[in-house]
């Protein structure tokens, strides 16, 4: 017991020092007032809840997370079984070309996809010469739409890979069993491959809904002013306006809903079981 505590305390310390303390350094400024003689007080979440427009910005925040991440398992999906039960060959090489975005950052993506949409840029002067647009304005810059893209190109792949590791447990012999006994594939997909899955779709919801929660990079990159989110009102807090005693209560209740989120989702993995 002695050397199992020995090991595990160097990850306790690090866990300690650099997530459990600052986040309860964060939430006393969180209940600390403004001004020069700072008073502990419950006023700045009492501002976010009283305000409708933090209200607003927080259920635009919740419906873009959601829609991303259902687009994310629409496209992702079919994408993982394909991999899993489809392909025999060449399996690693299209696992390293959805693994490769890894390899760059959030912001060269997001600063990709800003030139890709722009009005007279890529897609628009591709879009021209194949006569499907008549000018080389595309209007889909500095708008949610734009957001959506850029968070769907930059998550969607966690959604695969964890829907692919999955299925790549499924026993094949199930799936020929289901055959043999005369199911259709669409049967066999609604009661077998869909609920033996759950696990990983339940993972890559939520590795996707999460970041998307607290994302604030692609949406002021992409959006603009029509892409602001609970995420870029938290960055403006603590680095535009330094209200961070009020920027710690926003950040703090956008924890709360990640805890809830994940706490919903979880149970749909617990209820399988």
């Amino acid at each position: 017991m002695k050397k199992k505590l020995i090991l595990m305390s160097p990850a306790v310390l690090i866990l300690l020092a650099f997530a459990i303390i600052p986040l309860f350094i964060m939430l006393y400024f969180s209940f600390l007032s403004d001004g020069y003689v700072a008073k502990l007080t419950l006023q700045n979440y009492i501002n976010f809840f009283s305000k409708g427009f933090y209200l607003k910005l927080t259920l635009k925040t919740i419906k873009m997370s959601l829609l991303v991440t259902i687009i994310c398992l629409v496209i992702g999906y079919p994408m993982a079984y394909i991999m899993a039960k489809i392909i025999d060959r060449g399996k690693n090489i299209f696992l390293l070309l959805i693994i490769i975005p890894f390899w760059t950052s959030q912001l060269v993506r997001a600063y990709s996809w800003l030139i890709f949409l722009r009005d007279g840029g890529v897609l628009a002067q591709f879009l021209n010469r194949l006569n499907l647009l008549n000018s080389e304005n595309l209007g889909i810059l500095f708008t949610q739409k734009a957001v959506i893209i850029g968070l769907v190109h930059i998550f969607f792949p966690y959604m695969v890979i964890t829907i692919y590791m999955a299925l790549e447990k499924l026993d094949d012999s199930l799936l020929e069993a289901s055959k043999s006994l005369g199911a259709t594939p669409i049967e066999t997909f609604r009661r077998i491959v869909l609920p033996l899955s759950k696990p990983g779709i339940v993972t890559g919801s939520i590795l996707v809904f999460v970041p998307c929660l607290g994302s604030f990079v692609e949406p002021r990159i992409l959006g603009g002013v029509n892409g602001s989110v609970i995420g870029t009102v938290i960055e403006d807090q603590f680095f535009e306006i330094f209200g961070w005693n009020f920027g710690a209560a926003i950040a703090f209740l956008l924890l709360a809903m990640v805890l809830v989120s994940m706490s919903i989702m979880s149970r749909f993995t617990r209820e399988e079981k």
